[in-house]
This record gives C-alpha cells, structure tokens and sequence, in this order.
C-alpha cells in the first residue's frame, strides 16, 4: 500500500497494489491452517435471515472448502466483529449496498461450489447433489443449465466447428477447484480497484500536491513455509521469500560494504551467504526450475510429473542447491520420481511433483468465462470482461502461473530497490501460536536464515550513523561559535571538521568523501543532547524576532488604517458639506429661510455637529426673521413670544395681533378715571423718584 502525504504530514490518498493472492488456500488448507477470513466472516458475522438468503448456516463443517484445516476457531479473532467492521468499511469506501450484497454471494457461491461432488456415468459424470447447483446458480445470477453445463464439459471449437467435451471425475473436479480459485481472485482484484478509486488521489488533488507529496509503502507479505507436504505453492512462496532475501543482502549488506569502500573509509569484508544462486536456479531463463515448468507445460502429448522431475534432474544435476533421490541415492527420505529438495537459504526444503504441472498451467475452461459474463448481475459480469469474446476467436495462450509469479516478483523488486526500504524482521517464538512460548532453536534457527546476524557484524564493524556533509553541518551547526550561524571558512566537509574538533569527537569518526561516519552511537546521542539545549534557545530567538516582525507588520498596518480612515473621513465631511451647500445654496431669498428643506443623512463622524449646524441654522433664521423689527419693539416681542408659551393652547386669543401698551390705566379709552390715575402716578413720581410703570408678572 502506497501512502501519500501532504507537506504536513497528514494522509491525503494512497493505491493498493496486489501481488501473489494465494489462491491455492481457497480450495485447500494445510491442517492448522484457515482459508481466507471472509468465509468465516460470513458463516459466523452474519445474521440468521441473512445466511438463510445464501442458503447458508453457521456450521464451518458444512462445508469443505473452509474445513480441511480444522481451524476455523481462533482465540484472537472475533468473525463476528469482523463481520460487522467490514461491512462498515465496504460503507465508508462508497460500495453500494447491491455491490455489498454480491460480495458476499459470490463468496456464499465459493462455498457451495466446494460441496459440488460428482461421479462417474459411462464416459461423463454426474452430480452427486443437483440442488447444489440451483443455489450456486441463483447466487450467481446464471441459469442451472449453463452452469451445469460448465462443470461438467467444455466446449472446444475447431476449424469453425464447435464441439463439447464431457469431463470425467478428475477433470471435472479440477474444473471446479479453478473456477472457485479465479471466482475469489477475481473477486479480490474487482474489490481492490473499488477501494483505490476511493482512496486514490483525484487530477484536481494530485496537480495540487504533486510537487508537495510524500509517499510510504508499506509491504506485508507470507513468510518462509516448511510443511509435511510441500507443493507448487509453497515453492512460489519460498522463491519469493529469496528474491526479498536478496534484495536484503543488496541492499543492508552488500550495498553498506560498498558505500565504505566508495567512501575511501577503511574497511575489512565481512563475508556472507549470497542467496543470488538460489535465485537464479528457480528463474534463470531456459535453465531454471519454472522455465523447465514452462516448457513442459507447452509440449504436445502426455507430460506427467515425474517426467517433469526427470528433466529437472537432467539440467540441474550440477547446481549444488538441488537434489533428488536419483541425483543422491543416499538420501532415503527422498521419494523416488517424486520429490525434489532445494537448499534455500532458511534450510533445505522438500517439495513434492504431484500437482505442480497443473497448478502451474492454473488453465480455466472457458466455458467457465462465458458463463459469468452471460451473468444477470451486472458486478459478476464486470469481473468478466473477457467472456465476451466469441468462441470461435483464438486467443494467446495465458502465462503460467509459475511466470506471472516471477514477473510479479521481479516487479515487486524493481519498486522496492526504487525506494528506501525500512525492515521489520518478524519472529515466530513457537510453533503453538501462544503468547507465552519462547523456543530458543526455532528463533535462533530464523535468526540465523534472515541473516540478522551478518547484519548485526556489518553494523557493529561499521559506522552507526552516516550522513552528507551538508545536511549534517544544516542539522548540529549551532552547538559550535565557529559553525553558528553559518560556517564561511571553507567548504561543508571543513566545517563539519572545525564542529567535531571542537567538541572533541575527532577519535569517533571517520571522514568520506562526500559523507560523515560515526562510529559509536554515544557520539551521536552527545550532539542530540547538545542540539537539544541550544534549540530552546534558537527557537526563542526566532520567536522573538518573529514576533517583533509581526507586531510591526501591525503596526503598520494599523498606521496604513488609521491614515486611510482619516482621509476617508475627511472624504465623507467634504461631501456632506458639499451636498449641504447645494441644498442652502439660495436660502436668504427664500421666504421661510430654509425652514422647509430637508437636511442629507450625516456620515457618522458629523453626527454631533450636524446637531450643532442646525441649531446655528435656527439662530440664523431667527435672526433673519427678527432684524425686519424696529428695535423698540423687541421687548413686546419677547413678552409676545413668553406668552405665547404659556397660553398656548390654552386661550384662543390673548392680543398677539395688536401692539400691547403695558399700562393701559393711563389711556383713556381704557380707563375712564384715566385723568384721575395719571395725576396720581405723577405725585408718586414725584415723591418716590420712579420713572415708568411696568407690567404685572403675576
């Protein structure tokens, strides 16, 4: 699986990529051994109407595909929770809930299909069980006749002539034992594509980070198998257990002996086991085992196992990494015609012919091939893209499986010596699966097959830690006055010499020509350590100036917003009183002095003074309408007005009209004693010194 990271680390897509399914494990199981998770998944996960539907029951024995290893129970695995995070997953990758459901009918059908037992009838065979066949075929969405039709014969077409072939027992039986292999294969890929064309990254998102991605790959695959009976498959599995030794040797061993020499750092080899002629003997072109595989798989006539076994010895004899009872007849453990032994570099293994010729030429009939594709099922069609093709159409002859492994492996190989490979070696402390058992000869055993202990040498003799002189002096440059903050005495190899010197750690290390190397890992630790208390510091530092760069940025900006508000407002105010004076423009001509016009709506930096203009407007109209008085008049004015706030709405009329004398007693239309009261007032005049006689305020 492919991982892609953005620039900070977090996941944003990744690609699956399949190789080597081992599809043996669906029809046979070694005992101790299960078949695939997803078929106790099902038995166990699903609910009772849901298993009634696939015309299942909870019952592993039912069923023999899943069976033969008597294994279906383990401690750590829970089926049932299994079950049910799956199906999540299926949900949370976009599978619709059809393309759900055929899932697991297709894998409801695989095991139904390992029930399917046939006899013999003169030159054909028969079903033992026909009701098997009705729910395959409903599972399936094909028609009971052409599946029928399928597992018991084949159809063959010749110079424009179409015949069918019955099968007898045997080959009926292989033809159903491939049909559940390349049904569950086919089922495996079509899944795979669906989950990476939901997690792969789309052309909008991958023109966006692809100059900023980081990708992990991270490879799980089998380990090394040694059985009882070894077979075709586990001699694929050894093979491609060598061809990742050898790239272990390539590049941990080999390429770090190398790199001392290239560096010019003295260096004493330290010797090996070179698994590359183990290699060589399984995929050598025209000499190696598969290539003897193919070629017999290709000849005309009868080819049988122990012929094939007989040619193996007559090209291998003088490899010393293979043997057989007729090359050493001393070897009595060897069955003669039928074993074969290879010194692979975890030990000698014994594999036995029977079956490799067709399990290498893994050939599907196909009848079988049309049938799905004729499916009414539009997911089981689309695996099936091929059964299209008429029948009359020849096509090339498939790869063996023996070379679709080998080129699998050399292209699983070719993508990981691209990369820098990480290796987590992985024990097995016992052969009981028990969390408490340590078997000191079996992990020795594997310690020494993996090579651990030529690779601890390599390390101990060698350097701990390795780096280019640059990035070396980028990452410790601080911890010395003459490196920090840049070196300018020379090139990256002279500093990183001034940095060592000084902090005395000349004795521990060796310089390359383009690399350091640190022999001890206490050095290493010592300049971590001392790194590690000057960052606080640095980063301080950068924080500082970083901050001081930020609150002047602020402040600029804020001087920036302070200046563009100012000369907006006075933007604003210019307007205003621009509109203001095109309003007022002719206002002493006008009789009400601009009573009746209507102020524009104010910015709000002029509210307040606007309040402030009106009531100087107020004032100036007042005035206006108050300079067309005689002056001596005024005092009535202002009485005029006083009453006018009093009695308003109080009396209709109080003489607002008329001049108003003040002491109407002294006027003799007024008051007919008028003679009398002015001669009065006079005396009083007189004799108290008062000038005038006022109004009442009462």
């Amino acid at each position: 699986m492919d991982i892609n990271f953005d620039f900070k680390g977090d996941p944003v897509g990744g690609n699956i990529s399949n190789y080597l399914l081992e599809k043996s494990r669906v029809i046979y199981q070694q005992p101790g051994e299960r078949n695939f998770h997803s078929f106790y998944q099902l038995l166990f996960g699903a609910s009772d109407s849901d298993l009634s539907k696939l015309r299942l029951k909870n019952k592993v024995d039912n069923y023999f595909y899943v069976n033969q290893g008597n294994a279906a129970s383990v401690r750590s695995i829970s089926d049932r929770s299994d079950y049910k995070a799956t199906q999540s997953a299926f949900r949370t990758l976009a599978f619709s809930d059809h393309e759900i459901d055929t899932i697991w009918r297709i894998v409801a059908a695989i095991l139904h299909l390992g029930n399917v037992k046939f006899r013999p009838d003169n030159e054909s065979v028969k079903l033992d069980d026909p009701g098997v066949l009705d729910t395959i075929s409903g599972l399936l969405s094909v028609t009971n006749q052409e599946l029928r039709r399928a597992l018991c014969e084949r159809v063959i077409a010749a110079k424009g002539e179409v015949m069918a072939k019955t099968h007898n027992e045997a080959q009926a039986n292989y033809g159903r034992d491939a049909f559940a292999k390349a049904v569950y294969d086919r089922l495996f890929s079509w899944i795979v594509q669906k989950v990476n064309r939901a997690i792969n990254l789309k052309d909008e998102e991958s023109s966006r980070y692809r100059q900023k991605t980081t990708v992990i790959g991270v490879l799980d695959i089998y380990g090394f198998e040694i059985f009882d009976v070894n077979s075709f498959e586990q001699f694929c599995i050894n093979y491609c257990n060598e061809k990742l030794q050898q790239l272990f040797i390539e590049l941990v061993l080999k390429q770090e002996q190398e790199e001392y020499q290239r560096e010019g750092i003295q260096w004493q080899n330290i010797d090996y086991f070179n698994n590359q002629i183990i290699c060589d003997l399984v995929e050598q072109s025209h000499k190696g085992i598969i290539a003897i595989l193919d070629e017999a798989c290709l000849n005309v006539g009868k080819v049988t196992d122990e012929m094939l076994v007989e040619a193996m010895d007559q090209k291998l004899a003088s490899h010393n990494h293979y043997s057989s009872r007729q090359l050493k007849p001393m070897e009595k453990d060897l069955k003669h015609k039928e074993d074969f032994r290879i010194s692979h570099y975890a030990g000698k293994v014994t594999y036995n012919i029977n079956g490799f010729l067709d399990k290498n030429r893994d050939a599907l009939f196909q009848d079988f091939k049309r049938l799905l594709y004729s499916s009414n099922n539009p997911t089981v069609k689309e695996m099936w893209p091929e059964g299209a093709m008429d029948i009359f159409q020849t096509t090339k002859r498939p790869l063996t499986a023996g070379t679709l492994f080998k080129n699998s492996m050399i292209a699983l190989v070719k993508n990981l010596a691209s990369k820098e490979p990480y290796y987590v070696r992985c024990i097995k402390p016992n052969e009981n699966k028990s969390p408490v058992q340590f078997d000191k000869e079996q992990v020795l055993h594997q310690v020494n097959y993996l090579g651990l202990i030529e690779n601890v040498r390599v390390r101990r003799a060698g350097f701990a830690y390795r780096q280019r002189y640059d990035l070396f002096l980028r990452r410790y440059k601080m911890i010395s006055q003459y490196t920090w903050p840049n070196f300018r005495s020379g090139n990256d190899k002279d500093g990183v010499k001034v940095l060592m010197d000084e902090q005395g750690y000349s004795d521990d290390v060796k310089y390359g020509k383009t690399k350091i190397f640190i022999r001890s890992p206490r050095t290493l630790f010592s300049l971590e350590q001392k790194r590690s208390r000057m960052i606080p510091g640095i980063v301080i530092l950068l924080q500082k100036q970083w901050r001081g760069a930020i609150c002047r940025r602020r402040y600029k900006k804020m001087k920036a917003a302070l200046t563009i508000m100012r000369v907006y407002r006075l933007y604003k105010m210019r307007s205003y009183f621009q509109a203001l004076q095109a309003i007022f423009l002719n206002v002493t001509s006008r009789r009400d002095f601009g009573k009746s016009l209507r102020w524009p709506n104010p910015p709000l930096v002029l509210r307040k003074g606007v309040k402030n203009l009106k009531a100087i407007h107020e004032r100036w109209r007042a005035w206006m309408i108050i300079k067309r008085i005689p002056q001596e008049d005024w005092p009535q004015v202002r009485y005029k007005v006083k009453a006018c706030d009093a009695l308003s709405n109080k009396r209709s009329y109080y003489g607002l009209s008329r001049r108003w004398e003040g002491n109407y007693l002294a006027l003799n239309n007024e008051n007919s004693d008028s003679v009398q009261y002015n001669h009065t007032i006079n005396n009083i005049k007189n004799k108290d010194k008062f000038k005038k006689v006022g109004q009442s305020r009462n």
